[in-house]
């Protein structure tokens, strides 16, 4: 049987599912709640900032980057975990990578910053 839900309905649904989702996230990751704080302070500092609109939104975007992989990273571990608690080369391999998908990212907010706040530093 289809979804029959459109319009405002699914709109106001999927914001319910998106919500119970960070709520997960941070109930059950403290890695979510740890980069969610550390996000918290740069965006609240990138705010702060004496930049221009664009500085500014590449600031926030690359730390909002950071969380919105991380968040892909705990769903990809709760489907390895929910698939089997058995060692398996593959579970470990996606982990593996969602992991470094969360590194990539922090590198990347780091690099971001590190090059559009240096000008103002230096």
């Amino acid at each position: 049987m289809a979804n029959n839900v459109t319009g405002l309905t699914r709109i106001v649904k999927a914001a319910g599912y998106s919500w119970k989702g960070l709520r997960a996230a941070w109930q059950n990751e403290a890695a979510f709640r740890q980069e969610s704080v550390a996000a918290i302070v740069a965006i609240i500092l990138a705010c702060w900032l004496d930049v221009d609109a664009i500085t500014r939104v590449l600031l926030i975007g690359s730390v909002l980057l950071v969380i919105i992989v991380e968040i892909l990273n705990s769903a990809i571990e709760a489907v390895v975990d929910r698939i089997g608690s058995e060692m398996h080369p593959l579970s470990g391999r996606a982990k593996d990578m969602g992991s470094a998908a969360v590194l990539l990212s922090i590198l990347l907010a780091v690099f971001v910053w590190i090059m559009l706040l240096w000008p103002h530093i230096a």
